[in-house]
C-alpha cells in the first residue's frame, strides 16, 4: 500500500478514510445474491418501506463471510492498523429509494455484549430486538473501528454519510454542542466497491434520499479489546480464519 502513512495520517487526524475499489463489482453482485437468498424472518431482521436491515449479519448470511473477508480487506486492515483485530458486530442496511428517513448527528458510543452485569466503567445499558449494549471505558471506543462496505454508489443525494471531520479526537461528543463556527462538515461520497474506515467517536449522520437510488451498505465494527471475564462480545468473529 503505497500511501500507507498518508492513510495512516489521515485517519488518525480526520476520524476517516475512504479506499476505493476494494472490490469487483462481480464481488458486490455476489453478496447481494446471498443477501437476497436469506429469509427475512427473525429478530434480527427489520423491513419497512422506508429500511431494510439485518442485525448480527455475519451470522445470518454466513456465506457472505469468504466475500466480505477477501484477502484485499485483510491486507488493508492488516497493513493500517495491524493483525490483532476481529469483528465484534455487523449490520446490513438498505437505504430504498422511497426513503424518507435520515439519521442526526452522533457518535458509536455502545458495544454489544452477551449479558448484561454491573461493572465498573461499563454503563449505561440498553438492550434492543434481545442484544445488550453497552458504553464501555473511552479507550476502548478511540481504538475500535468500523468499515462500510458500500454496495451501491453513494452520494449526498442518497445517504452518504455526513462527518465532523476530526471529531473523534474529542472525547464524548453530544450532537447539541457542536460549534458549526470552528466545525467542518464533510459528505463522504463511496463509490459500489469502496469502503469507508470510520472511529466510533467520529461525529456522522446521514440525509434523506433524493434521487431514487439505494444506498445499501454492510457495517462491520472491529475491536482488540479484551472485556472484563463477567461479559463477552456478542458477534466475534475471527476474520484471519476466513477462506
Amino acid at each position: 500500500m503505497d500511501n500507507k502513512q498518508a492513510l495512516l495520517q489521515d485517519f488518525d487526524d480526520k476520524g476517516f478514510i475512504i479506499i476505493e475499489d476494494v472490490y469487483t463489482h462481480q464481488e458486490i453482485e455476489q453478496l447481494l445474491t446471498a443477501i437476497n437468498s436469506i429469509p427475512v424472518n427473525g429478530s434480527t431482521f427489520r423491513k419497512t418501506n422506508n429500511l431494510f436491515a439485518i442485525r448480527q449479519f455475519l451470522n445470518e448470511v454466513p456465506v457472505s463471510r469468504p466475500l466480505i473477508f477477501n484477502d484485499k480487506l485483510k491486507g488493508i486492515i492488516k497493513q493500517l492498523l495491524g493483525d490483532d483485530f476481529f469483528a465484534t458486530k455487523a449490520i446490513y442496511f438498505d437505504k430504498p429509494p422511497q426513503s424518507n428517513w435520515f439519521v442526526a448527528y452522533h457518535q458509536d458510543l455502545t458495544i454489544s455484549v452477551n449479558k448484561r452485569v454491573d461493572i465498573n466503567g461499563y454503563g449505561p445499558w440498553t438492550v434492543k430486538q434481545n442484544q445488550f449494549a453497552v458504553q464501555p471505558p473511552i479507550g476502548i471506543l478511540e481504538n475500535n473501528f468500523t468499515i462500510r462496505i458500500h454496495l451501491d454508489d453513494t452520494d449526498e443525494n442518497n445517504g452518504a454519510l455526513k462527518v465532523i471531520s476530526g471529531s473523534n479526537r474529542k472525547g464524548i461528543y453530544r450532537a447539541e454542542t457542536i460549534d458549526w463556527d470552528t466545525e467542518t462538515e464533510v459528505f463522504c461520497p463511496v463509490k459500489k466497491g469502496g469502503i469507508m474506515l470510520m472511529r466510533p467517536l467520529l461525529l456522522h449522520a446521514s440525509n434523506r434520499s433524493t434521487n431514487n437510488l439505494s444506498r445499501r451498505v454492510i457495517h462491520i465494527e472491529f475491536s482488540n479489546s479484551e472485556l472484563p471475564a463477567e461479559i463477552a462480545w456478542s458477534e466475534k468473529y475471527n476474520y484471519h480464519e476466513t477462506h
